[in-house]
């Protein structure tokens, strides 16, 4: 070893180490003379470097852990006696000092050494000697690899925060992230489990920085540029603070701090942020770093302030030095490794050689510890409440509790934590009712919105957007090529308007040019296939057009939602399947509603008879002729011709609701019929695929489309099919008929059925069955971030009016369809749509029957209260006087202004206070009874019509017992009266 050329450097760092040694000796000194020489020292070593900053910490920490152990356990019969070796920073000067120790002094245990480089060989050696290895700095996933039961890990396996830095990932949603790590173990180590766990949360890494830890500004600048032109903006640090603060201010002067960047660091970075140089924290601005959750205690707070006066009484040089994770891990693993010594007990600390052989190297010379054995089950039931926590050992490693996240603003901030149990929270707290995970984050650029984790790079050149290129069904993409120079003049249709729709509602901006898929001549370059696979192949980094989602195709590319309708549909010829004929004027209305409307026109004309004819002469006449003219009246209605007068209130409301049916039945039956003789019944000449097959039909199919293979399955025959490119193409092959080379059904995907369709609607329609696909999409490269932004754009522009104003500008102009909302039913009416109106009128006519009965009962209830007649006398009576007139109506008053009563009138009585008399009675009775022969010469059953009214002849006994009087100013039964009017 050379000589150091600065002495007082080197006397420096000796009396870094020597002083503290002076000090615990003497403590160890007094210690045992106090306690009668009881004690036993136990060599330990401890290999570290003595001239880091970080390294100072710790070793302050582990000399102030010894003096409090033993200060608050002075009973103990073991004292710790620490061997330090200055590893250099250096693994071969690490092992080195390891072999001294282990060889000459022959030490029981071993803390450190500072990183995992070093580690690695240490533990073989200390597994070999059986010398349980602690460390509380090594944190590389590597070491675990070992499987060495001496070795003992002091502090968090870096592969334990990999769950919180996930967690952040999955709570923002972001979908790609590259990890930045050294090109070192330590480095490494952790990236298998972190990409496992970004794959779990589907979070793809697209790249892998790897930066030598020699790297020169120059080197880390290019490989920054490098991401820089990457679409990834999530980026994961995993490296110590030397290499990492470098990283940071090269990122901020290329733009890598800008707003819309993620960068997330390890605790590698975040435990040691008071460390580096306020420059490079200015440059770290927006930065989210995760670290190990050290509860704040009494305990912690007064072990700072003891410490810190203690450093600087070592260490007058180091003024801003602050404690940090690897001082108190070392403290407590001090701790650990006392308490594990005393446990084990005192017994003999030599090291067995009976199996070293004289010519054995320094490897295989130090021989085999006697109480490593004890001492590693003592270390691994040690458990106690450190500075950082619960301190247990399982199976060798320190376990973890909960990660601290924080934010690089003007220093770190913390912004929430992560436990396994609870995942992301704002605080730790059980009682925490707090939703929102974080407290509000400032990101790079002063940014207080998230990013999305993702952008185009504006460096970079422009997406090159694929179209396909075809010569028929232009409506969704047609490419114009100019003839002389071959090159794309413009590229429209209804897919590239959808596109250009999406793109503007993506929340940022997207620079694309469209580049068609076709020869310098300007025809196609291949099937669609093909042109999916060029975006796999990178050529491409978007394909746009009528470009169908199909499972062999998401192999290559991930497709955005669709943006049309699915399916693959049979479009077959139409034909009027009505049929005509004389008896085609019944088809309007069904058998039961001609049925009821009939029913209803009797009852009516029955009712309007019923309330009419005691006061309406238009209604009395001969049996015969009476029925005649009801019916005649009511079926009238249907044309409203009918001449006769309506008088009765009631009657006149029966038939103001009846008109009010008969119009809107007349209405609906004109509208009905009209429809079936002037349009069309169209229906598919063909329904079933199956009978095409059987037939031997031929069937088309687009040029180039994927639905062959759907017909091949289906088992058509390969010569039955015909390709055409274009839907005149298609409408012509129909022309022809299958029998002349043409075709007999066409099958396509539903978006070009519905403009096929639509342009032939007389012709041709869609029929089942309909083979499900998953529509129009646009293709992107596998793991594009465009996805799933491209995919909500497409659901607000589907949602929204934007997708009607494009398809109505590319279709409906183009079909020769009538509007659906135009388009006259001719289905037969029915009852159940009109039995509303019938009810209707028949409770009007019924309640108006109702009412006239019951005011006749009353008006002439003296006739059936009559006891000196029959029962069935009365009943007679009573129904001849309901067919009679009612000549009290007003309808029947004379021109000389004489009125007259219910039962008949008479010429004035000399004395108006005496009825008239019984011959006059029956006189009015037989002329005016309601049963007329066929010239209307009354009956004289009962008298003779040419009677002399001043006859004394007797009225029959049924009818004078009806107008019997007892007084002659009294009025039985409206017996006859003539009552002078003006009197």
């Amino acid at each position: 070893m050379t000589r150091p050329n600065n002495p007082t450097k080197l006397f420096s760092s000796l009396s870094f180490i020597l002083i503290p040694q002076i000090i615990l000796s003497l403590f160890f000194f007094t210690n045992t003379a106090m306690s009668q020489n009881t004690t036993v020292p136990v060599n330990v070593g401890l290999v570290l470097d003595i001239n880091g900053e970080v390294e100072k910490v710790a070793l302050s920490c582990i000399n102030m852990s010894l003096l409090d152990f033993y200060n608050t356990n002075s009973h103990y019969k073991t004292r710790l006696i620490l061997n330090t070796r200055d590893s250099k920073r250096d693994v071969v000067a690490a092992a080195a000092a390891a072999l001294d120790l282990l060889k000459n002094v022959q030490v029981q245990a071993m803390l450190g050494p500072e990183n995992s480089m070093q580690t690695n060989f240490i533990i073989q050696l200390g597994n070999k000697s059986q010398v349980p290895i602690l460390s509380f700095s090594a944190t590389s996933p590597s070491l675990t690899s070992i499987r060495s039961p001496y070795f003992f890990r002091g502090a968090l396996n870096d592969s334990s925060q990999v769950g919180a830095i996930t967690a952040i990932i999955k709570a923002f949603g972001w979908r790609e992230a590259v990890p930045i790590y050294v090109d070192n173990q330590y480095g490494e180590a952790m990236i298998p489990s972190l990409t496992d766990a970004l794959q779990a949360i589907d979070t793809r890494v697209p790249y892998r920085s790897v930066i030598s830890p020699l790297a020169t500004d120059d080197q880390i600048e290019k490989e920054l540029y490098k991401l820089f032109t990457m679409q990834t903006r999530v980026f994961i640090l995993h490296m110590f603070p030397s290499l990492g603060s470098r990283i940071f201010e090269k990122a901020n002067e290329i733009g890598l701090m800008n707003k819309g960047c993620v960068w997330i660091m390890t605790d590698g970075m975040t435990n040691l942020l008071r460390t580096l140089e306020p420059s490079v924290i200015d440059s770290m601005q927006g930065v989210i770093g995760v670290r190990p959750h050290v509860p704040k205690t009494k305990a912690l707070e007064n072990f700072r302030v003891r410490w810190k006066r203690n450093f600087l009484q070592e260490n007058p040089s180091i003024v801003d030095v602050e404690l940090n994770i690897f001082g108190l891990l070392a403290y407590d693993a001090t701790r650990a490794l006392a308490e594990a010594v005393e446990k084990a007990g005192v017994t003999s600390f030599g090291f067995d050689k009976t199996n070293v052989s004289r010519n054995a190297t320094d490897l295989e010379a130090f021989g085999i510890s006697q109480n490593g054995p004890k001492l590693l089950q003592a270390l691994s039931s040690t458990r106690f409440k450190g500075l950082t926590g619960d301190y247990i050992f399982v199976d060798g490693q320190l376990q973890s509790s909960a990660f601290e996240i924080i934010n690089v603003n003007n220093g770190a901030r913390g912004i929430g934590f992560w436990t396994p149990e609870k995942g992301l929270t704002q605080k730790l707290s059980s009682n925490s009712t707090t939703k929102s995970k974080f407290k509000p984050i400032i990101w790079p650029g002063d940014s207080t919105s998230d990013p999305k984790g993702w952008e185009v790079p504006t460096n970079e050149k422009k997406l090159r957007i694929g179209v396909p290129v075809k010569k028929g069904f232009s409506y969704f993409v047609n490419v114009t090529i100019d003839p002389k120079t071959q090159e794309p003049t413009s590229v429209t249709g209804y897919c590239i308007d959808v596109f250009k729709a999406v793109i503007q509602e993506l929340p940022y901006a997207v620079a694309y040019d469209f580049v068609p898929y076709a020869q310098p001549d300007g025809s196609s370059s291949g099937s669609y296939n093909d042109l999916i696979y060029q975006v796999f192949l990178g050529e491409f980094d978007a394909v746009v057009g009528d470009i169908t989602i199909l499972l062999n195709r998401s192999n290559y590319v991930d497709f955005t939602l669709p943006y049309t309708e699915s399916g693959v549909s049979m479009i077959v010829p139409i034909k009027d399947s009505k049929k005509r004929n004389a008896w085609v004027f019944l088809q309007p209305l069904t058998w039961d509603l001609w049925v009821t409307s009939g029913c209803f026109f009797i009852f009516i004309g029955f009712v309007v008879w019923a309330l009419e004819h005691r006061v309406n002469e238009d209604f009395r006449g001969p049996a015969r002729h009476q029925v005649g003219t009801s019916f005649w009246f009511s079926f009238s209605t249907m044309v409203f011709s009918q001449r006769e007068r309506v008088i009765s209130n009631l009657a006149r409301f029966v038939v103001i609701v009846w008109y009010f049916v008969v119009l809107i039945l007349t209405q609906s039956y004109t509208a009905s019929l009209t429809s079936l003789l002037t349009v069309q019944q169209l229906q598919p000449t063909i329904t079933d695929v199956k009978m095409l097959i059987k037939r031997g039909d031929n069937v088309g199919y687009q040029n180039g489309s994927f639905v062959l293979g759907i017909l091949k399955q289906l088992g058509f025959d390969e010569k039955k099919l015909i390709v055409y490119n274009s839907p005149e193409e298609c409408d012509e092959l129909f022309q022809n008929c299958s029998a002349n080379g043409g075709i007999a059904a066409a099958f396509e995907e539903i978006p070009y059925g519905k403009l096929l369709v639509g342009q032939h609607c007389s012709k041709y329609t869609m029929v089942e069955p309909t083979f499900k696909t998953a529509g129009f999409g646009f293709a992107f490269p596998l793991h594009s971030p465009l996805v799933h932004d491209v995919s909500k754009a497409i659901l607000t522009v589907t949602e929204g009016d934007k997708m009607k104003e494009i398809e109505d500008a590319w279709f409906k102009k183009h079909s020769g369809c009538p509007d659906a909302s135009t388009v006259v039913s001719s289905r037969s009416l029915g009852l159940n749509s009109f039995w509303g109106l019938f009810l209707i009128a028949g409770i009007a006519a019924i309640l108006a029957l109702i009412i006239f009965l019951a005011v006749f009962v009353r008006q002439h209830r003296n006739v059936l209260k009559n006891s000196e007649s029959s029962l069935l006398s009365r009943i007679r009576i009573f129904l001849r006087i309901f067919v009679s007139k009612d000549l009290s109506a007003h309808t029947f008053k004379d021109k000389g202004g004489i009125q007259v009563h219910s039962m008949g009138a008479t010429e004035a009585s000399p004395d108006s206070r005496y009825p008239a008399s019984p011959s006059s009675y029956s006189q009015h009775a037989d002329s005016h009874f309601g049963f007329y022969g066929e010239q209307g010469t009354p009956r004289t059953e009962y008298g003779n019509s040419n009677h002399n009214p001043n006859s004394q002849a007797q009225a029959p006994p049924e009818i004078a017992s009806a107008v019997e009087l007892t007084n002659p100013d009294q009025e039985i039964a409206r017996s006859p009266q003539v009552v002078r009017e003006n009197n």
